[in-house]
């Protein structure tokens, strides 16, 4: 059988989708479609139903993705492990949000450089698109906020990351905390906003969490980035929710205020994720042991 329809219809699986498996792979979407028609003649079975939206595996198509994607993993690694002693260094791939795996992640696996180990690391603000990318081999490890379904992938909590209402000393000078006790959400939602996405991700979910209720806010400043999120906050540029690490240094500065201490903080949860079966190398092992360890001071 063809390698290469196998590695096609395991991306598939794992994408769920033609058009994503395509992306993936650098193919048309045409040209996906034909290769897992030819496998699906081959074997004489279907492996996909198609829906409105993606693909969902038959039976036979769970079955297969189970057995052969390890295999085809194992191939991968061994064209790469083939690579590295060449070189002499083993290359670790890992996905994740920009500014935790900048602050986090990476910082904690560099001690590993020094074991023979090489760095490379994409940056996602989605975990659906770091995920899919583990999935189809592209990275060897990622970090999410979301956990991932289904018996491909594996994932381990890693570390809470608590969320805080910041702005800059003057604006919470203005509000005083006895307005801030009394009137809440009704004082807070006069203040501009600095935020990543039009939508207010970070807002909406401390909203929902402290004051069970919808912001009633719209984005003043909108950057993708929640390292120029806090710059532009500590500016004076209105109020922010940031993760307690990335901004703890800035609050311990003065250089923004929390504005709320509220009993129960917002909490949100990153998972460590790997293709299942791929802790038995040891250069993914050693890093997803590393990073746990290191998580558990975070």
């Amino acid at each position: 059988m063809d390698l290469t329809l196998l590695r096609t219809f395991v991306t598939v699986h794992r994408a769920g989708s033609f058009t994503r498996a395509a992306a993936l792979l650098g193919l048309s979407q045409p040209a996906v479609t034909s290769q897992i028609r030819t496998l699906e003649r081959q074997l004489g079975r279907p492996l996909f139903l198609r829906r409105a939206r993606g693909v969902t595996p038959t039976t036979i198509g769970d079955e297969l993705a189970h057995r052969a994607a390890p295999h085809l993993d194992a191939l991968i690694e061994i064209v790469e492990a083939e690579l590295d002693e060449e070189s002499g260094v083993r290359t670790l791939h890992v996905a994740g949000p920009p500014e935790f795996s900048s602050m986090r992640a990476l910082p904690a696996l560099t001690p590993l450089v020094a074991q023979g180990l090489a760095l490379r690391s994409s940056f996602f603000t989605g975990a659906e698109e770091a995920l899919e990318g583990l999935a189809a081999g592209h990275h060897d490890l990622a970090i999410a906020t979301t956990r991932p379904r289904g018996g491909l992938l594996t994932a381990s909590a890693l570390c809470d990351e608590e969320h805080v209402l910041v702005a800059a000393p003057r604006w919470a000078g203005r509000l005083g905390p006895g307005t801030l006790r009394h009137k809440g959400p009704v004082v807070l939602e006069q203040l501009p906003v600095v935020e990543v996405h039009e939508s207010l991700p970070l807002v909406s979910r401390y909203w929902a969490a402290v004051f069970d209720s919808r912001p009633a806010l719209a984005g003043t400043v909108i950057v993708p980035d929640l390292r120029a999120v806090l710059e532009c906050t500590a500016a004076g540029a209105g109020l922010a929710v940031l993760p307690r690490y990335l901004c703890e240094r800035a609050l311990k500065r003065g250089e923004v205020v929390a504005l709320l201490d509220p009993p129960v903080p917002p909490l949100r949860t990153y998972f460590l994720a790997v293709r299942t079966g791929t802790l038995a190398l040891p250069h993914i092992a050693r890093a997803h042991e590393w990073l746990l360890r290191a998580a558990a001071d975070w």
